[in-house]
């Protein structure tokens, strides 16, 4: 059994997490992949970091480790895939399964985000952008991943800027 310490998006003190100037991982859990995503110290911009492709659940979690073992951090956001009546997936259980193994390496929170349509919408982009179905497939799951990251980086953002805490950000500089 892990560290797993699970919070809900809504008690994510954005303050804290800027005072420690750590960062948030953001997860694209897959069945045959971990998408992976790092957001700024500003916890503003999140950017891809890399795919790791799927073996065995202690080889998985310690390669997801060994990429993000270098940042200081305090959150991680896990892709929470919900069927379209809002009901869990499998996958829903194989994420909390893969976050509780992985928080055996990483100590963190924990949080996941709705990750409906995000690899659709990726994919959707991609294509506009005329990227071969070749390079699509190389980085699909951190692109993704990266997206889950954002979408809940810009909730975080927003929820800090109605509580009064937008000056917070004038402590870290640019």
């Amino acid at each position: 059994m892990g560290n797993f310490f699970l919070v809900d998006m809504s008690d994510i003190d954005v303050q804290e997490l800027l005072g420690t100037e750590n960062i948030v991982v953001g997860l694209d859990i897959g069945e045959k992949t971990v998408g992976i995503a790092v957001s700024d110290r500003r916890i503003k911009i999140a950017t891809g970091l890399a795919t790791v492709a799927r073996s065995a659940m202690e080889h998985d979690c310690q390669s997801v480790f060994n990429h993000v073992k270098s940042y200081a951090v305090g959150l991680v956001i896990f892709g929470w895939p919900l069927h379209m009546n809002n009901t869990h997936s499998e996958q829903c259980k194989n994420s909390l399964s893969f976050c509780n193994a992985l928080s055996t390496k990483l100590i963190a929170k924990y949080a996941k985000w709705d990750e409906r349509f995000s690899t659709s919408v990726v994919d959707r982009i991609m294509v506009e952008a005329s990227m071969s179905r070749r390079r699509r497939k190389q980085v699909i799951d951190k692109t993704a991943a990266t997206y889950i990251l954002q979408g809940a980086l810009d909730f975080m953002n927003n929820a800090k800027s109605h509580l009064g805490l937008s000056k917070i950000d004038q402590r870290i500089p640019s």
